[in-house]
């Protein structure tokens, strides 16, 4: 899947279309959680994405779901 297969993906989910890349990016990682497209794809997705920039935001950098030890 491609940055344009996205997009498309995302219009007919959504109804509207979007050149914003932050909710393109969290777009790919619903389906990446929804097991819509495997974590090649994710990888390559968010590479380009973040390639356009993208960007994780700073909540889930300041604040991550998982504490490491």
């Amino acid at each position: 899947m491609d940055i344009r297969e996205l997009k498309s993906k995302f219009i007919q989910s959504r109804d509207y279309s979007t050149d914003d890349v932050n909710a393109l990016l969290d777009f790919a990682k619903s389906a990446y959680i929804h097991n819509e497209i495997d974590i090649r794809e994710y990888r390559l997705l968010v590479r380009e994405l973040e390639n356009q920039g993208a960007v994780i935001p700073e909540a889930y950098v300041e604040h991550p779901l998982l504490e490491h030890s």
